[in-house]
């Protein structure tokens, strides 16, 4: 990784994918989806809303 802060990082986006795995989503999908909204300008007080957990799976995750 580089750095502690690398280390953090690299950390992070492997606990957002993990997560997104487990709830049955496409990790990728649901980045691009999550990242879309927070630049479409998404209210901070519903951050909730876009959370793996509260998303329906619109594609499968890939096999392990």
């Amino acid at each position: 990784m580089g750095s502690d802060s690398g280390g953090e990082r690299a950390a992070a986006i492997s606990t957002i994918v993990q997560t997104a795995k487990l709830n049955g989503l496409n990790p990728e999908a649901y980045l691009k989806d999550v990242l879309t909204k927070i630049a479409d300008g998404h209210p901070i007080n519903r951050i909730a809303e876009p959370m793996p957990w509260r998303i329906t799976a619109a594609s499968p995750a890939p096999a392990l």
